[in-house]
């Protein structure tokens, strides 16, 4: 059973990456908050391998900011 929530945790993660990586790649913002805010997705990508419900976390902090308008700055 825990086998199987934790495959709807990865199924939820997954599909929650795909839609910020499209949003973030829509978003009509300087080159720089967009690269910004790759690395944040690459970031929760890289977690998502050692720590599914930390991943999640994270995933649902960027997606509230950008819902939010909130963009890290820029290099």
């Amino acid at each position: 059973m825990e086998r199987d929530s934790q495959l709807e945790l990865y199924e939820a993660v997954a599909a929650r990456l795909k839609e910020a990586h499209t949003r973030v790649r829509e978003l009509h913002v300087p080159e720089g908050v967009r690269m910004a805010l790759s690395r944040k997705l690459l970031a929760v990508t890289a977690v998502a391998k050692h720590d599914l419900a930390d991943a999640a976390r994270r995933l649902d902090r960027l997606m509230k900011d950008l819902d939010e308008g909130r963009f890290p700055q820029g290099d």
